[in-house]
């Protein structure tokens, strides 16, 4: 039961992590991992699980932003929506590449703004994400 309720604490901590919400899922993966009681390769499957379907929510909501792009309470200028929309333009579905890093999740904002594909998105994400978590376990082990 503790293990199931770690690894739920880790899921929801790594979704957090991928939307716009200010949560820290390396501090909790890695307090797993040195507990030693769950196998890294779940942690990291776990983690990685959760953090992507964060990053699906912020590709809905990139979908959903030009619905909301004119309204006066809309948190992003133009001015800031049009150069994302232009880096993406530039650059492509590559970026997604860096949506491990804690400013990646506006490129899977963009992403969704820029129609583009899903299978590519989930792709593209799930490799920065899981490489990120292997890192980051890789890292945890050396240091302990």
């Amino acid at each position: 039961m503790a293990e199931l309720l770690s690894l739920l604490t880790l899921f929801a901590a790594a979704f957090g992590a991928a939307t716009i919400l200010p949560f820290q899922s390396e501090v909790v993966f890695a307090a797993l991992q040195i507990a030693g009681e769950i196998d890294v390769v779940l942690l990291v499957a776990v983690a990685s699980l959760g953090n992507v379907l964060g990053a699906v929510v912020n590709y809905v909501m990139g979908r959903w932003v030009e619905h909301f792009r004119h309204r006066r309470w809309f948190p992003v200028s133009e001015a800031q929506l049009d150069r994302a929309q232009r880096g993406f333009a530039r650059w492509g579905v590559w970026t997604l590449l860096l949506s491990w890093a804690p400013f990646g999740d506006a490129f899977t904002v963009v992403a969704g703004l820029m129609r583009t594909r899903l299978w590519v998105f989930l792709l593209l994400v799930t490799v920065a994400k899981t490489g990120r978590y292997m890192v980051l376990a890789w890292a945890t082990a050396a240091a302990t």
